[in-house]
């Protein structure tokens, strides 16, 4: 998430959104994502986007250092919440990724779940070489977009989901090189009425060429582009990255 985005971002979906998300089979996800690291011999990493934390705690879980960075505080204060539950000791950092800044350089970065899409195309390569900046020689970005065949071909018109705690309804419009989002949130009170929330939220369309220009002009070779869970990348929803820093 970048810059223009503040603390206050997803401030009613904060605490919803690793729920909202419940039917991407979060299980095969993280375990294609920790099959693509399985080859080194690493130990840290850092979760940059890493909403509600779920590959933050995932890879904590299995073996690694994490700490998650995120511009929402609603967002990781659910992370904090949800590590705290699980007994897990992973940091959570209040931070926008073009002003990354980590304590030390870690072995690898995530950017899970569209964090690189809320990113437009002139402040790409910015966000790219502050990833680097923090990590090792030899260190891996691991990555993923929405793909522009979703954005373009399936995200725009009217999303919705109805649970009992929540509604949430979504008018998607793109708009060239974006989706704008217009989100309302029906949240259920204890006493069974609903508060009325209300979201604006714009997701960037960057094509895979442009991403591996970016990568390398920000000092990555890239490794591999490969659709979501390893899929072919023709029709895939979602595209993942991975790239060394050289």
């Amino acid at each position: 998430m970048v810059a223009e985005m503040k603390a206050h971002a997803y401030e009613a979906l904060g605490n919803w959104f690793e729920l909202l998300n419940d039917d991407c089979d979060y299980a095969a996800w993280e375990a294609f994502l920790l099959r693509l690291l399985a080859p080194y011999s690493f130990r840290e990493g850092i979760d940059v986007g890493c909403g509600n934390g779920y590959f933050t705690r995932a890879f904590e879980k299995n073996g690694y250092q994490m700490t998650g960075y995120d511009i929402s505080l609603p967002m990781l204060n659910r992370a904090k919440e949800l590590s705290a539950k699980e007994r897990l000791k992973s940091e959570y950092v209040l931070c926008d990724l073009l002003s990354l800044k980590v304590k030390r350089r870690v072995d690898f970065a995530l950017a899970i779940n569209d964090c690189i899409n809320y990113i437009p195309a002139s402040k790409v390569k910015t966000a790219f070489k502050r990833v680097a900046g923090a990590l090792k020689k030899g260190g891996v970005f691991l990555f993923d977009v929405s793909s522009p065949y979703k954005l373009i071909e399936k995200v725009p018109g009217v999303s919705f989901d109805d649970r009992e705690e929540i509604t949430y309804l979504s008018s998607n419009t793109w708009k060239g090189d974006r989706v704008e989002m217009e989100i309302t949130l029906f949240l259920r009170k204890e006493d069974n009425s609903y508060a009325r929330a209300d979201e604006t939220q714009v997701q960037y369309i960057h094509e895979e060429e442009f991403l591996l220009s970016a990568l390398d002009e920000a000092g990555f070779t890239s490794l591999s582009v490969t659709g979501h869970l390893g899929e072919p990348k023709e029709g895939a929803d979602r595209l993942v990255f991975l790239a060394q820093r050289r």
